[in-house]
């Protein structure tokens, strides 16, 4: 992959947020994995959302092949998390891009 984006959200509840991606994206991209606080979404054959998970947070890594794909793919994963995460305010999201 030639760009990345990380981002880190402040929760307790950041395994069970991984757990509710993983599985919703699971219908549309069949190899999708998540075990032990780690998961990984597959959306394309250049592009892949990896999740972390620890008792304070969840920790987001997207890798794209295109950086012009980055800007979309935060929204999109941002938008799937607060959709799962209503009853908490994260406020804006901040990603850090590496490449």
């Amino acid at each position: 992959m030639s760009a990345a984006s990380t981002a880190r959200v402040p929760t307790a509840n950041g395994s069970r947020y991984l757990v509710q991606l993983c599985k919703h994206w699971t219908h549309r991209f069949p190899h999708t994995t998540y075990a032990d606080g780690e998961g990984r979404v597959p959306f394309g054959p250049d592009r892949a959302c990896l999740f972390s998970a620890d008792p304070d947070g969840l920790t987001m890594r997207l890798e794209v092949a295109d950086p012009a794909l980055l800007d979309r793919m935060e929204s999109v994963v941002v938008e799937h998390l607060k959709r799962f995460a209503f009853r908490e305010d994260f406020g804006e999201i901040a990603w850090t891009r590496e490449g």
